[in-house]
This record gives C-alpha cells, sequence and structure tokens, in this order.
C-alpha cells in the first residue's frame, strides 16, 4: 500500500497485499448491509446492455460509471489513464472520478445505505475491512470478468493473463471478490553504489549478514533501520526468513489458525536471529520511533546500509533519494543450509485491491473498468509512471526499468514457484496486530524470542476460539 503525500504518516504498505488486513468498519455497517436490500443480489443489473464479441460484460453504452481511486504513492493518473480507453469504448458514459485517501472513512456511510461507487480501489491505511465486506456479502463476483476475453487479445481470457497469485490473494470462501492490480515483493533494501564503493556484498545467508553488519558498524554507519512506529515493516523480513525455514507447512499452519503453530521451531529460529540483530546493536538507535517516511530518508542519506520495505519503495522516494542512489531489493538472507526454500524464494503478492461493490448501479461497467485497467496496455503505462510491477504478465516487456523495479521483477523471476505470501494479515486484522506490536517489542529488546513467540500464539488461539470471526483456510 502507498502513503499519501498529503498524509505522511500513514504507513506505506498493503497490509496487504498483503495488501489487506486494514482498519475494521464500524458494527453498523454488517447488520446494516445484510438487513438492507435481502435479495437485491438476484437482480439484474439496471445498468446492463447487451453482450456481445465487443462488449462482453453488457456495459449499457451511456450508464454513468463512478470510480474511488485511493490517491496515494502512485497517484490516480493510471486509474485516469483506464478511464480514458473506457470513454474510447463508452463515449456516452460520464465517469465520476475521485481520488482520495481516507477510503474506509468516506466510504462507509455509503456501503451502509446501499449507494456505493461502481469501483473502489480499497487501499490505504484507512481502507475498507475487507473481512467485513465479504460476510455481508457487499462485493461482486468477479467470476464473469475473469472468464471474458482479455481488453489486449480476445483469444485469451482475463484469468489467463494475471501473475500467479493474483487470483488467490482475492478469493474468500471459492468466490473471487478483490482484483490487486500490483505485484509486491518485500526484501532487505540497499544502494547498490554504496555497497560497491565499500567492497560490500549482499549476504546470502544469516551468518554472512551478521558479519556484515560487524563491519558496516565498523565503518560507521547503523546496519539496519526500520519505519519503527509500524511494526509490521520488520515482521516482513521476520515472516520471511520463517516461511524459508518451515516452507509451505508452516505458512499454511499460521493461516489456518493451527494449534501452536506460532511456536514452531521455523518461527522460533527466525525470532531469535531478529533478537540477535537488535541484541548486538545493529539497528539504529532511535528507529523505534521514526515514521515510515523519517525511516527511509535517513536510510537515503546513507546512515543505515539496510531497509526493509516492499517494492512500493523506489516509487515512494522519488525526490528523496539522491542522484545516482540506485536502490535495489535483495531476499532475506537463508537462516540455515536446512531450510525447506532456496535462498532466492522471496515474499511476494498481489496489492492495491479493487473491487466491485454488489449493490453498485453499474456493475457491468465496473467490472468492465477492471478489464481495461488490468490490460496489458494500463499496466505498461502504470509501470512506466509507477515504478513498480503490475500484477499483468508481461507489463514489463521491453521496458528500461529503474533499478529498484528491475531488482524485483529479477527477484521474483528466481524466485520462480517459491514466491509465497502469508493470508492472515488480509483475514485476520486483530492478529496482524498482535504480531506487529510482539516485533515491535521483540526487536526494541523489550521480549524474547520465547515470550514474543507465547504472546502471538495468544492472540491466534483467542481468535481461533472466538466464534463470531469468520475463519478461512489455505
Amino acid at each position: 500500500m502507498n502513503p499519501s503525500p498529503l498524509n505522511p504518516t500513514y504507513p506505506s504498505r498493503r497490509s496487504l497485499l498483503k495488501g489487506a488486513a486494514g482498519v475494521a468498519i464500524a458494527a453498523p455497517l454488517l447488520s446494516a448491509c445484510v438487513t438492507s436490500g435481502a435479495g437485491d443480489e438476484d437482480k439484474p443489473a439496471a445498468n446492463a446492455g447487451n453482450k456481445s464479441a465487443d462488449n462482453p460484460l453488457g456495459v449499457k453504452d451511456d450508464a454513468p460509471l463512478e470510480v474511488v481511486i485511493f490517491k496515494g504513492g502512485y497517484g490516480d493518473d493510471y486509474a485516469k489513464h483506464a478511464e480514458d480507453l473506457y470513454k474510447g469504448k463508452h463515449a456516452k458514459a460520464a465517469i465520476d472520478h475521485k481520488g482520495i485517501q481516507k477510503v474506509g472513512e468516506a466510504l462507509q456511510p455509503r456501503f451502509v445505505a446501499n449507494t456505493p461507487p461502481d469501483v473502489v480501489d480499497n487501499t490505504g491505511a484507512g481502507r475498507l475491512d475487507l473481512a467485513t465486506l465479504v460476510a455481508a456479502k457487499q462485493l461482486s463476483d468477479l467470476a464473469e470478468l475473469l472468464d471474458a476475453p482479455s481488453f489486449d487479445d480476445p483469444n485469451t481470457k482475463v484469468r489467463d493473463t494475471l501473475l500467479p497469485g493474483v487470483i488467490d490473494d482475492g478469493t474468500f470462501d471459492k468466490q473471487v471478490l478483490t482484483l490487486n492490480f500490483t505485484y509486491t515483493a518485500w526484501g532487505l533494501w540497499y544502494s547498490k553504489p554504496l555497497f560497491a564503493s565499500k567492497g560490500w556484498t549482499y549476504p546470502k545467508t544469516w551468518d554472512e549478514m551478521l558479519t556484515l553488519c560487524a563491519t558496516i558498524k565498523a565503518a560507521g554507519v547503523a546496519p539496519w533501520t526500520y519505519q519503527g512506529k509500524y511494526p509490521e515493516y520488520i515482521n516482513d523480513p521476520l515472516l520471511s526468513m520463517a516461511a524459508k525455514i518451515g516452507g509451505e507447512a508452516l505458512l499454511k499452519s499460521v493461516d489456518n489458525l493451527e494449534p501452536n503453530a506460532w511456536k514452531a521451531d521455523g518461527l522460533k529460529a527466525a525470532a531469535e536471529a531478529f533478537a540477535e540483530l537488535a541484541g548486538k546493536g545493529y539497528i539504529m538507535s532511535g528507529s523505534e520511533a521514526l515514521s515510515h517516511t523519517e525511516a527511509q530518508a535517513a536510510w537515503c542519506q546513507g546512515k543505515a546500509a539496510f531497509i526493509p520495505c516492499g517494492s512500493w519503495l523506489e516509487s515512494e522516494q522519488k525526490g528523496v533519494a539522491p542522484a545516482g542512489f540506485d536502490m535495489v531489493m535483495g531476499p532475506v538472507p537463508s537462516r540455515t543450509s536446512s531450510d525447506k526454500m532456496a535462498g532466492t524464494a522471496v515474499q511476494a503478492a498481489s496489492s492495491e485491491s479493487f473491487l466491485v461493490p454488489a449493490k453498485a448501479k453499474n456493475v457491468a461497467g465496473g467490472l468492465e473498468y477492471l478489464r481495461i485497467l488490468f490490460s496489458k496496455q494500463s499496466a505498461k503505462a502504470f509501470a512506466q509512471s509507477a515504478g513498480t510491477l503490475p500484477a499483468v504478465a508481461g507489463a514489463t516487456d521491453g521496458l528500461q526499468l529503474s533499478s529498484g523495479l528491475g531488482s524485483t521483477r529479477d527477484a521474483v523471476t528466481a524466485a520462480g514457484k517459491e514466491a509465497f505470501t502469508f493470508r492472515f494479515r488480509t483475514w485476520y486484522a486483530p492478529l496482524a496486530k498482535a504480531v506487529d506490536d510482539a516485533t515491535g517489542e521483540l526487536v526494541n529488546k523489550r521480549a524474547t524470542a520465547a515470550e514474543w513467540a507465547d504472546r502471538v500464539q495468544k492472540a491466534a488461539d483467542a481468535l481461533a476460539k472466538d466464534s463470531g470471526v469468520k475463519k478461512y483456510t489455505r
């Protein structure tokens, strides 16, 4: 997820993608949505038109379209570009475009009143809670869109143009209810020229990392900093390390809320690694008090060598990073030689979540807008302007990429089938917060690795026992 330049205190990530767990909507939304307009989902959309090869989703040509976009680090020009393409096909349609920051605050009353927009980019720190929307049946099933011919090639379905994992990321109870437009990878960032000038080599193992950190610290530079006010940032390398150690079985046990999942050897070993990083003084003093913008600015100023972040970082640091900084991202080093996943494995998932409300006036138009947005034509324009990988396969083909975007693409390519993600952040916002808080205590030396595991497991157990929370499995 991307911060708003007007609201720099917002954390700058998904959460979810991973595009995902966010600020929950107030309880009245759920009851209001469930009780209001019952049965409306079975009625044909008022603004539907006749379907044809040129109009596969049956858009009524003169039906107005309302698009709400989270205007964060990516801006909203890419969304307007897709709107121009939409107008090219549906010239009579009036498009109401809104670029905003606090999506949940602006749209919660409209979902309660059953008057939502036709398309929503549900991103940002104040986004609508997906789990609540799903439970209230407020989202349109996107199966028809996925099975429609792509905007670029009528012989290829939309679903076949997306990168691995994109459909899974938006699936709830076997229904695809959201589509994420960006493809994010998480790793450790550093300045390639700085490392070259110092003779530092990016570490492949955690032992190499600790050795390098000692060298960096001796050179008068803090080895690490992180976005201290938002400890989810430093969760990513910790959880990435755990996933590499434990493999797919660890990912599933955590996401499926299995008993003692957070006390698995892989998670304990990863927590111990980060406790050691902190204990050796390898995290820049004062990092805990820094916002994402402050920590990233300090890193760009050369005060620290490494910073954990998602692949939106380069876009976020435009105008902050000095000329020639040439930031690149590397995968989290392996913990041991017996890790279940290779050192090239990387945490990656789609983010920037788009949805079409079930009660929208122009559902067909909303689906058509997403068909256009998720075209290679739109995605390539986005990659060029935002410096971020789109979720559309081949969107960066033939483009000259920046150092950060190029390194992200290379990391995802090297990971191949070992690109992985956790789903609990999307499914269970309270558990995500519990993990964030516990990790903040861990890396600030107020909790041991064992205490970290106990604290998170307690939160997971409470969630598992709560019959009022919808459970998901992978």
